[in-house]
């Protein structure tokens, strides 16, 4: 039996609906996500090709690039369509050894947005998230400090990255907390219980990495024979089980190609049954 009762949308912060498929724009930007794309015009021309094909959320973030990604988006996509929600994320630095290093100060976030701002050509940010907490600034700093830029307007709605369910209510303690973004997909899920909080809570789950980045693992089997049942590829069925998984779920595959982009935004007219369903799990 093929399941039917899949929504196609959610409402991130119970306001702005958004296609569950989104686009994530971590790889509009050189080798290793560090500098530009070597052709800047087929970056922008995939972004494009995005909104046309029903994409109507978009997620990026300042250490991407850095700053690349929010200024090719800037200047891809400004003026915005109305339904479009575009999504960043500050608080993780890049060294000149292409480290990740969190920095959740209140001062370096206030000016991290003021630079998104400047970048994506905006009065004030659609959903913007703590990329990952700091573990030498008190959780409860950084979130107080979106927070307050939320109340200023200079933010719509406030997002965390990288958390676990401790960290969650802490920061919904503080701030209506629209989205989590942590690692997750068919083949790994160690944020299950993170995901089920969302899920008590109204709050939209972006699963990062949600195709494996082919590293299927044990479900590498489970997926092709899925995948030749329903005449979809691997990473096709991958993303569908993650919209059939829960509808707080909200994937943003990320492509600097036109062709991929395609089939990922397929992935959603994928219907699998509840065997498949099962075998996936």
């Amino acid at each position: 039996m093929t399941l039917d009762n899949r929504s196609d949308t959610f409402d991130i912060g119970g306001e702005r609906t958004v296609h569950r498929l989104g686009y994530g724009a971590m790889r509009l930007t050189g080798e290793d996500i560090i500098g530009t794309p070597d052709d800047e015009t087929a970056a922008r021309h995939v972004l494009h090709e995005a909104i046309a094909r029903g994409v109507n959320f978009v997620d990026t973030a300042d250490s991407y690039g850095p700053c690349v990604s929010e200024r090719i988006v800037g200047e891809a996509l400004h003026p915005y369509p109305d339904d479009l929600v575009v999504a960043t994320k500050g608080g993780l630095l890049r060294n000149d050894d292409g480290d990740w290093i969190p920095n959740g100060d209140p001062d370096y976030l206030r000016n991290a947005v003021l630079r998104s701002l400047d970048r994506l050509r905006v009065d004030s940010i659609d959903l913007y998230q703590l990329h990952r907490p700091d573990p030498d600034v008190d959780l409860e700093d950084s979130v107080h400090a979106l927070a307050e830029l939320k109340d200023e307007g200079k933010i719509d709605h406030v997002g965390l990255s990288n958390v676990d369910v401790d960290q969650l209510e802490r920061a919904r303690d503080i701030v209506d907390v629209a989205t989590v973004q942590n690692r997750y997909n068919v083949a790994h899920r160690e944020d299950a219980d993170v995901l089920a909080a969302c899920e008590d809570a109204g709050v939209g789950f972006i699963p990062w990495y949600p195709m494996a980045a082919g590293e299927l693992g044990e479900r590498g089997d489970a997926l092709a024979a899925v995948a030749e049942r329903r005449d979809a590829s691997q990473y096709q069925v991958a993303l569908a089980w993650l919209l059939e998984r829960s509808p707080v779920i909200l994937p943003i595959p990320g492509t600097s190609s036109v062709d991929h982009l395609r089939q990922n935004v397929a992935a959603s007219h994928v219907d699998l049954t509840e065997d498949d369903m099962t075998a996936l799990e």
